[in-house]
């Protein structure tokens, strides 16, 4: 028997946000037309509406659970299409159906046969929460989607001494490496390094010993608000310029904040810290003209 609740009932756990009208109204039509297409056994929302946290820049991200013997035929981007026209549509580098829509909001679509679609969900524990399960799934012919989501309602924040450890020997291991390619003279690689590499990880050490780990999939995700302004400009000191003196000076500032949060981990929760390597790193970063 379908699981799909009542529309008052519908209405009353989801109210419209007024800060995201037109997601509000797409995401209806998202619900409608699931429940009018059988192949469709099941629809989870995530991202930030899951959070409460969508506004008008918002995306429409939702998992599309289809019926096993229909999956392979299943054409995503007709299916999409019904909610709007689409200005863009095509399988990203994860393997999703990525679009834009007309009025320029993005969406990303994962397509997955149902039963092994959802068992997966069980693996998101620790990386992806719902607070609000039955705001998050929109369609459920069988009840198995909401209980899956009803497991990740309770957030569990990344165990921290082991997390804490990984997050520090990581950052002395790739900081190796950017002192390396600096020296060589690859600076764009340099840069990237500390840019797309290092300052995620920073970031998440930083995250986890301010117990500040809701966006831990999307780091700086709300970061002027989620930590202390110190901890934002210390991060911004990391940055700048593809130039050989900004990017010496970013290198070492980088350094240093990583030093911080590794002695900060170690006084907490008494990780390792390589302290002869550390400061074989510093030279390096730094090497005597």
């Amino acid at each position: 028997m379908p699981h799909t609740p009542p529309a008052h009932a519908r209405d009353a756990r989801t109210p419209l946000p007024a800060e995201a009208p037109a997601l509000a109204r797409r995401i209806e039509l998202l619900r409608t037309t699931a429940e009018a297409d059988p192949r469709v056994e099941g629809v989870l929302l995530y991202g930030s509406w899951t959070l409460g946290e969508a506004d008008a820049h918002s995306d429409l991200d939702a998992c599309l659970y289809v019926r096993e013997e229909d999956v392979d035929a299943f054409d995503g981007r007709a299916f999409v299409e019904r909610l709007a026209p689409l200005k863009l549509a095509y399988t990203n580098m994860y393997g999703i159906l990525a679009v834009v829509f007309d009025d320029l909001m993005r969406g990303e679509f994962h397509v997955e046969p149902t039963g092994p679609g959802i068992a997966e969900i069980a693996t998101w524990r620790g990386q992806v929460h719902f607070p609000r399960p039955e705001a998050a799934v929109l369609l459920d012919r069988t009840g198995d989607l909401t209980a899956a989501a009803r497991e990740l309602a309770a957030f569990r924040p990344p165990e921290p001494v082991a997390t804490a450890q990984q997050l520090t020997d990581e950052l002395a291991n790739w900081t190796l490496m950017l002192a390396h390619v600096q020296a060589r003279g690859e600076h764009a690689r340099a840069h990237n390094l500390l840019h797309a590499v290092i300052a995620p990880l920073q970031l998440k050490l930083c995250r986890l010993l301010r117990g500040s780990t809701t966006h831990w999939l999307t780091l700086s995700r709300a970061l002027e608000a989620d930590l202390p302004s110190a901890d934002v400009e210390r991060y911004a000191t990391t940055t700048g310029p593809l130039t050989p003196e900004a990017l010496r000076t970013a290198a070492a500032n980088s350094w240093g904040w990583s030093r911080e949060l590794a002695a900060g981990a170690a006084d907490r929760w008494g990780t390792r810290l390589p302290l002869g390597l550390h400061e074989e790193i510093a030279e390096a970063l730094s090497p005597a003209e």
